[in-house]
C-alpha cells in the first residue's frame, strides 16, 4: 500500500511492507542495495529491541559489496565501511562509504554534537542510524525511514517513509 501524505515541501511516501522471514528481508535489502540513491542516502531505523534493524543493516551492507564481519556499532557507535562501489552509488565512481550509528547508549541528545558526527553526516555516503531518536533534533532529516515491528508470528511489519525525493526513489 502506498499513501501520499504532505510535509513541508515534499510529499510523503508511506509504503507497508511484510517481511514472513529473514529471508525475506535480505531479499528487501538486496533490492534497496540496486537503487542508485542509496548511495547518498540517510535512512533511519526504527523499532524495539529484536526487531531486525542490524538484521536488515548487515544484509544491506553485504549486497553493498561489504565483506567479513558487520560489527553492531551499540558500543563504538558508529561503524564506517569503505567498499569498492559501482558507478550508480559513488559520488567519484571509486568508492562507497557507509558509517552505520547506533544511539542506543546516548542519555543525552547532546553527545551527538559533542561526539563531532556533525562532519560524517555532512559528507558523503550513506548513512544508517539505528535509536535515532537518542540523537534529538541533532539529526538532519532523514531521506527514508524505515520502522519495524515484530508481529506475534514472528513477521516483521515494517512502514517505509520517504521525506525528500531520495527516500522516494528508494521505494519507488
Amino acid at each position: 500500500m502506498t499513501v501520499h501524505l504532505t510535509a513541508g515541501r515534499h510529499p510523503l511516501i508511506v509504503k507497508t511492507l511484510a517481511w514472513p522471514d529473514e529471508a525475506a528481508t535480505e531479499a528487501f535489502a538486496q533490492a534497496l542495495a540496486q537503487r542508485p540513491a542509496v548511495g547518498h542516502a540517510l535512512i533511519e531505523l526504527r523499532g524495539d529491541l529484536g526487531a531486525g534493524k542490524t538484521t536488515f543493516t548487515r544484509h544491506l551492507l553485504k549486497s553493498l559489496g561489504v565483506a567479513g564481519r558487520i560489527k553492531s556499532p551499540t558500543y563504538a557507535v558508529v561503524e564506517t565501511y569503505t567498499v569498492a562501489a559501482p558507478e550508480l552509488h559513488a559520488q567519484d565512481n571509486r568508492e562507497l562509504v557507509i558509517s552505520h550509528f547506533d544511539f542506543y547508549r546516548f542519555n543525552d541528545p547532546n553527545e551527538w554534537e559533542e561526539a563531532g558526527f556533525r562532519d560524517m553526516f555532512a559528507s558523503p555516503g550513506l548513512k544508517l542510524v539505528e535509536w535515532p531518536d537518542k540523537a534529538g533534533k541533532h539529526l538532519p532529516q532523514p531521506d527514508l525511514v524505515i520502522a519495524i515491528e515484530m508481529l506475534a508470528d514472528a513477521t516483521r511489519s515494517v512502514t517505509l517513509t520517504a521525506h525528500t525525493p531520495t527516500g522516494a526513489e528508494l521505494i519507488a
